[in-house]
Order: structure tokens, then sequence, then C-alpha cells
């Protein structure tokens, strides 16, 4: 294919849809943390959109971005015009800017009502007398992973004071706090702050393989699992009562009530973990996934299961 074509194409591709991001992988199995990040924002502010996943052509890959003159995957178009890649997105949405581009309703913001420990409000006072910083600024992405870190107040911030503590939020960091608390863990080596918020969405589940083995000797009652590896590793080893993630399964999960449990397999555990987190974007609120995948199984629980 020639550059002309390439172009034609991309060209054809980003005036598809009103919204297009050409990223690693697709919308439900994202291939990168960017990617990741960006279709996280953009599932929250508009109901559908187009992707592009460029590690399926590398003329694609090169090409979109010499079309754009910008280096990195992924990019976002909405009308046909470039937006930006991931951190341009991230600080737009922050600020709220992308919501009129993209034509999404911006409801008013406040300060979120956030608890904080006493254990944890002392430790942070500890730390900003250390550093002579007393503003702490709490991130929350889309897919609610938190972070904090002491960083100046900037415009638009939305802030809460706590007894020479002030914790300051972009817009929707601010909307994603409300309700949330923060408490400090003393745990030897693994301690930290401990941060749980109401808002996040439920998470793919870990279960360990004497965990599963469990459950299915006290009877499994609804619970479905499914086992995602191809027909080739399954004749090579199975676990008894899992289904085949074939088109018969697919079918049957659309018609499920969405708090049937369901536990994914695979060889290792990262295939189900996927496909788990597919599921869970899908409404499903009880996901779990195999940990070490039959592997774990063969050596923790039954090891007449052949490993490979």
């Amino acid at each position: 294919m020639s550059v002309d074509e390439v172009r034609e194409k991309i060209t054809a591709m980003i005036a598809s849809d009103r919204v297009v991001l050409f990223m690693k992988g697709t919308r439900f199995q994202p291939q990168c943390g960017f990617s990741a990040t960006v279709v996280g924002i953009l599932d929250g502010l508009v109901p559908s959109y187009t992707t592009v996943n460029v590690l399926a052509d590398p003329l694609i890959r090169e090409g979109i971005k010499e079309f754009s003159a910008w280096p990195t995957i992924p990019q976002l178009y909405v009308d046909g015009n470039f937006v930006g890649g991931c951190d341009i997105v991230r600080e737009m949405e922050a600020s709220g800017e992308l919501h009129g581009v993209l034509g999404a309703d911006q409801a008013p913001v406040k300060a979120p009502a956030v608890k904080v420990s006493e254990r944890a409000l002392a430790t942070l006072r500890e730390v900003a007398q250390e550093t002579g910083e007393s503003t702490i600024r709490v991130r929350i992405s889309p897919r609610y992973h938190h972070d904090l870190a002491f960083e100046e107040e900037e415009p638009g911030d939305l802030a809460v004071d706590l007894e020479g503590i002030r914790l300051v939020f972009d817009r929707m960091s601010a909307v994603r706090a409300e309700g949330m608390s923060i408490d400090f863990v003393e745990q030897g080596p693994s301690s930290g702050f401990k941060i749980d918020n109401p808002n996040a969405p439920p998470s793919v589940k870990q279960i360990s393989a004497r965990q599963l083995r469990e459950r299915l000797d006290a009877g499994a009652g609804e619970l479905l699992l499914i086992d995602v590896r191809t027909p080739q590793e399954r004749e090579i080893a199975t676990i008894a009562g899992a289904r085949p993630f074939d088109d018969e399964t697919q079918a049957l999960l659309e018609t499920l009530d969405r708090k049937t449990p369901l536990i994914f397999h695979c060889h290792h555990g990262m295939r189900s973990q996927r496909a788990a987190e597919y599921f869970l974007s899908q409404g499903f609120v009880d996901v779990s996934n195999l940990q070490g995948g039959i592997d774990a199984w063969s050596v923790e629980v039954d090891p007449a299961v052949p490993r490979y």
C-alpha cells in the first residue's frame, strides 16, 4: 500500500464517526495503559465512539503518526480534528475542557465530602513538616486509581481544608471523590495510605486454585467456570466442570442475570484476566479470575491434571 493510500484509509477512518480513537488494542481490551486511560475517560463522557486498533495494521500504526505529526499512541480525533494523546486528553478531562469538545453535559462541581482518619492526618502533617509543603493533590483516574502527591494548587481546583492540610482536586477527581475515606495502615514494610471509595466500580476478583476448589466442593450453584484457552489446550488438560469459551457459552452469557458469578481461567491467568475485565464492563458484578490458571490448579489442587 502506498503512502497516499494509507493516508486515504486513515482519512476515511477519521470520517467514519464523530469520535475516533486510534489505540493499542480495542475498547474492551486495551493493550497499553495509556490507551486504557483514554478509553476510561471516553467511556465516562460519550455513549459510543469508534476505536482503531493500530496493532492490527503496522501501516496504520506508523501512518497515523505521520498523519497527525504526533509521535505516540493513542490519538483522539473529534469531528475530524486531532485532539491529542493521552496526557492532553487527561488534562482536558480534568479541567472540563474535554466536555465541551465532546459536547458532553458538564454539571456544576463542588468540593467533595472526604473523611480522613486521625492517623492519616497525623502522617500527612509529619510529611508536610519534613517537606515544607501542605497542599496535597488527590488524583482519581477514570478507572479509579488513586494518587496522593504534594503539588501546588491550580486554577479551577476544588479544595478541602483539614487542620493545616489542604487537599486539592481537579474537577473530575472531585466528582469521583465524593464520600471517599483515607486512612493510614501500619503493617511493617507494607504500611501506607488506604483509600476506600464508594464510587469505584466493581473490579475483577482474584481467586486461588484452593479457593476455587472449596467453592466447587461446596456446590457452585449458578456459578460459571469458563475456560478461555484454545481447543488444542483443552485437549491437553481441563478442569472438570469448566465450560469452553465457545459460541454457545457466549450466547448463554448474553442471556444471564448480571449477578451470576463468573470465574474465568486460562493457562497462567493473563488471557482470562482480560476476558474477566471485558465481562465486568458488560455489567456482570461478580467476576473472578483464577490466579495462575490451570497450571496453579495442577500444582495446588489436582496433580492428575497434566501441566504443559
